[in-house]
């Protein structure tokens, strides 16, 4: 090892000034962080219950299409969580809009629909779209 002394200083080799530097890094691990932290309170827990609406829920649930193979008569049921306009369209596999079987602005709540396909529709296999707002919902239906 070679140390030069000039005015009271000194120069280190590099392995000197490694081990210095380790044992740095060390000294923090060993005492926790270097500042210290607020003591934590325990958080307060409710049993109530709160029902709100938000603008991010589902404005339309709980579609239901019966019976299914239908008939002679659609039955839907859905609910819708705030007043829209609800249009509710029969399509084809191919996705074509066939015939637009209703068409309003609806209140909030559970909503019923009956629709009469006698001789409207030929046996097969459809879709039923309903659009409620930006939100929509397809449910598949086969006509005997």
């Amino acid at each position: 090892m070679n140390f030069a002394f000039a005015k009271g200083a000194y120069n280190q080799d590099t392995t000197t000034l490694l081990r210095k530097a380790k044992a740095v890094k060390t000294s923090y691990l060993r005492s926790g962080l270097p500042f210290a932290m607020p003591p934590l309170k325990p958080g307060v827990v409710s049993s109530a219950r709160v029902n709100v609406n938000r603008q991010d829920d589902k404005l339309l649930t709980n579609v239901q299409v019966y019976p299914n193979p239908v008939t002679d008569q659609i039955n839907l049921k859905y609910e819708v969580s705030r007043n829209t306009n609800v249009t509710i369209k029969i399509v084809d596999v191919l996705g074509n809009d066939l015939v637009t079987i209703f068409s309003q602005r609806v209140e909030t709540g559970d909503q019923k629909f009956s629709y009469n396909i006698n001789n409207k529709l030929s046996r097969g296999f459809y879709f039923i779209r309903i659009m409620a707002g930006t939100e929509s919902t397809i449910k598949r239906l086969s006509v005997l």
